[in-house]
């Protein structure tokens, strides 16, 4: 390996800014990453930073609950994340850096209703606003299709709603990259795959990407056209191809992560304490070009160093989602070899709450924090304030009654409270059709339900319908199909990874009545046990009713088992009317998430 790829790592101090290159014996897993490589040579380094995100989410206005918390900090909201982007940008270049933001995918897609409602064209304007330079397309960018995220890239009004907001769309000012999905024709990126920017007079390159496995967790239909390829390979290729063009500073923008875990708990936002996760094989893969690595997907934040092919390290970060975490990435170039000689990161939190003397955080009457004045944007909130009047009559109309906070969080077994309440709305919405069964998959259950919440001013313990579509905005169809026991049996073991070709473990959410147990220690297709409706064995060969939406019902997140039902009836509406019903019938309490049993 040439010399000037030998990596050597140092430790940062906690906290101190990227720029400040402290000499020390090893970075640990424990603090804010920093990695040295080679001394510079004689004609100097050129400096850069990069701000970095992931996972946005089109979350426009401070996220409830859970999702908008870092470890106790409220944090996130447009017109809050814009502030920090802009106090960091504005560091860097006060220290004569270039500074680009850049973003890890899933920046639209699984939106709360004040984007979702005109097709994310909010969300785009908003970033564009912070100045957004680059970004990877993530899997959510599909949601809506091919077509559709090509719109969002080079404007134009929606083909059914036109331009809702009177005043047209003309599409990002960032760039998405998206270097591994290709037309199945053409074997062209259906979008760019690289970005060159020049830091000091280097040339350093961006390649962006999603996951390979794009496909089974999205609807099939709007992605029909496109091909997903290797990240790995796809990464190599073109770093191959910018190193014959000189270039030999490279950043991965990649929507797939890892993630920390305990101990300690919690984990500090830009530490890599016992991580793992797909990131981690991937970066062992790519060519020692690639220095840095924004990722995102898994939701967690970050800031590691991780192996590449050459044994080199490289910097591997996530700003967890929801825009409650900038990534304050800070890095040199050699001018001569035009190589990486630095790069260090950590996460900051975009705050938007009022501290208090004590550490803490002020709290109105009714438990809600109170966001700082001092802390907003005013171009990003004149642009979420003119979406946020345009939904209100709908957001702030209330459906329904809760008895305290729901929430998403699974237990040991991967059961919900929030994801009880949404079969059992589901089990119901579809009660015409004798539905006997509801499941509901945990990755479209995307914010708690707060009781003291009140958006519109409404009374503690009301939900609105802006609510309701916050927890599922995928306006996804909910279907009843009939399915044997066995055949039930078998979607139950497809939970489980290595069983029917199944890649993740994603426990699907099951509706009052239903129980099993299983235990993840036996073999794949033996894990289940002791399923029963209404304390009744389940017969193999009999015939149930089953109810899920239909992006599980069309083989969604690998549960093609879902896929073979018969007798497919669709009810009407989406599945977000299905919880609007259900909480609209009487005050729903929090599900009991005692369905499912964990043997080990």
């Amino acid at each position: 390996m040439p010399a000037a790829l030998a990596a050597a790592v140092t430790v940062a101090i906690p906290l101190a800014s990227p720029s400040s290159v402290p000499t020390a014996d090893a970075w640990t897993p424990m603090s804010p990453v920093q990695v040295a490589y080679n001394h510079p040579g004689p004609s100097g380094v050129a400096k850069g930073r990069l701000l970095g995100f992931n996972d946005f989410h089109g979350a426009l206005e401070p996220p409830v609950g859970s999702g908008g918390l870092v470890n106790g900090v409220p944090a996130g909201g447009a017109e809050y994340l814009a502030t920090h982007v802009g106090r960091l940008r504005a560091q860097g270049e006060a220290n004569g850096e270039k500074v680009l933001t850049v973003g890890a995918g899933d920046l639209v897609g699984a939106t709360p209703l004040i984007s979702a409602a005109f097709h994310d064209e909010p969300s785009i304007e908003v970033l564009s606003k912070l100045g957004l330079d680059i970004s990877s397309v993530g899997n959510h960018e599909f949601d809506e299709g091919v077509t559709e995220l090509k719109r969002l890239q080079k404007g134009g009004c929606h083909p059914t709603d036109g331009c809702q907001d009177g005043d047209g769309f003309e599409g990002a000012d960032y760039k998405y990259l998206a270097a591994n999905v290709v037309d199945k024709q053409s074997r062209l990126p259906i979008l760019s795959p690289v970005s060159i920017k020049v830091v000091g007079g280097v040339p350093v390159a961006f390649v962006g990407m999603t996951l390979k496995g794009t496909p089974n967790i999205v609807n099939p239909a709007g992605i029909a056209s496109v091909e997903f390829l290797d990240e790995v390979t796809t990464a190599n290729k073109y770093a191959g191809l910018l190193s014959l063009l000189g270039i030999k500073s490279l950043v991965l923008l990649i929507h797939e992560g890892g993630q920390q875990s305990a101990p300690p708990t919690p984990q500090d936002p830009s530490s890599c304490a016992n991580f793992a996760g797909p990131i981690t094989n991937i970066v062992a893969g790519l060519r020692p070009e690639y220095g840095v690595v924004v990722s995102g997907h898994t939701h967690r934040f970050y800031s590691c160093a991780l192996p590449n092919s050459s044994g080199a390290n490289t910097v591997v970060t996530s700003a967890g989602s929801n825009g409650t975490l900038v990534t304050d990435i800070g890095f040199s170039v050699d001018r001569k070899t035009r190589k990486f000689t630095e790069v260090s990161a950590r996460n900051v939190i975009a705050e938007n709450g009022v501290k208090l003397p004590d550490g803490t955080y002020a709290k109105d009457a009714a438990g809600n924090f109170i966001r700082n004045p001092e802390l907003v944007n005013a171009e990003a909130k004149a642009i979420v304030d003119k979406y946020r009047a345009a939904v209100a009559p709908l957001a702030n109309k209330v459906v329904g009654k809760i008895t305290a906070d729901i929430s998403r969080t699974n237990n040991a077994a991967g059961e919900s409270p929030l994801g009880d309440v949404i079969a059992d709305a589901q089990l119901a919405y579809t009660s015409s059709q004798q539905a006997q069964i509801a499941f509901m998959n945990p990755g479209g259950i995307r914010a708690d339900l707060a009781y003291a919440f009140s958006p519109g001013g409404e009374a503690a313990g009301d939900v609105t319908y802006g609510e309701c579509f916050t927890v599922q905005p995928f306006n996804n169809l909910v279907v009843t199909q009939s399915f044997t026991g066995a055949q039930v049996k078998e979607v139950l073991e497809q939970q489980f990874v290595g069983f029917a070709g199944q890649t993740a473990q994603r426990i699907l959410q099951v509706s009052a009545g239903f129980t099993y147990s299983y235990n993840t220690t036996l073999p794949a297709g033996e894990r289940v046990s002791a399923i029963a409706l209404n304390g009744v064995p389940l017969d193999p060969a009999a015939t149930y009713k089953v109810t899920s939406n239909d992006f599980l019902a069309n083989g969604g997140d690998g549960f093609t088992k879902l896929s073979v039902g018969t007798g497919r009836v669709t009810a009407p509406g989406f599945d977000v009317d299905a919880l609007v019903a259900h909480l609209g019938a009487g005050a729903v309490s929090p599900g009991p998430a005692n369905r499912i049993t964990k043997l080990g």
